[in-house]
């Protein structure tokens, strides 16, 4: 168990790899570990036909703009679910060979033990980071508003508790005061909402979007967004 209590301190004076979603608690995390740590670069799986990004149904483009403004390279990997461990295991072993020494990334309840972040590290070659492991939800949100980031809503869940019309919004501190009264986890670590975050202190530039058609699939309501390239 001490061993496992560094992962909040793993990329403490080492040079890492971030697992990168685009998302809110992603970019805590790398941001976190960027004050401590050095960062070589972001790690993002795309789904099999690689036009999406597998944990967030962003467009490479978007992800790519995020990783440009804060200026990391970007290590991509298409695969299936079947295929998601050995593809994202060998992208962690190419992030070694360029120096990385621990994989970040932005889990908040990852259990102390079972732990598949912690087996794909050890099977690279790596030391696992994770900065905001066990932190509070509402405080690893509030600090995230609080450090100037800006995230807008793409994804909720409409059988818990969200709405089609959250889609779109920029979590403020009072959007987060209105999701708990809905009785909605505020780091939305229950799957009820996912974000993407298009400005903030590592960000050399805000990430200029375009809101598109709203999509429906099933419980799930989506916002895809585009690069505003007239912005």
């Amino acid at each position: 168990m001490a061993e496992n209590m560094d992962w909040k301190n793993g990329a403490h004076g080492h040079k890492f790899i971030a697992s990168f979603s685009g998302g809110k608690d992603s970019v805590l995390a790398l941001y976190k570990a960027m004050q401590v740590g050095e960062a070589v670069g972001l790690i993002v799986m795309l789904e099999e036909e690689g036009k999406r990004s597998r944990s967030h149904g962003m467009p490479p483009e978007l992800i790519r703009a995020q990783a440009e403004s804060i200026g990391l390279p970007v290590y991509t990997g298409a695969a299936s679910w079947t295929e998601y461990e050995s593809v994202f295991t060998g992208l962690l072993k190419q992030a070694k060979d360029q120096g990385a020494e621990v994989l970040v990334t932005g889990d908040l309840d990852m259990p102390a033990h079972g732990c598949w972040h912690d087996k794909v590290t050890k099977d690279a070659g790596l030391k696992l980071g994770m900065p905001l492991w066990e932190m509070d939800h509402l405080e690893a949100v509030q600090q995230f508003i609080n450090l100037g980031f800006v995230t807008m809503l793409v994804t909720v869940n409409l059988s818990l508790g969200m709405k089609k019309e959250d889609l779109g919004r920029v979590l403020t501190h009072e959007f987060v005061e209105e999701l708990q009264a809905r009785g909605i986890d505020p780091c939305g670590e229950g799957g009820e909402f996912h974000t993407t975050v298009i400005d903030g202190p590592i960000f050399k530039q805000p990430i200029a979007v375009r809101k598109c058609e709203i999509l429906r699939d099933g419980d799930y309501a989506f916002l895809p967004l585009e690069l505003d390239q007239f912005a």
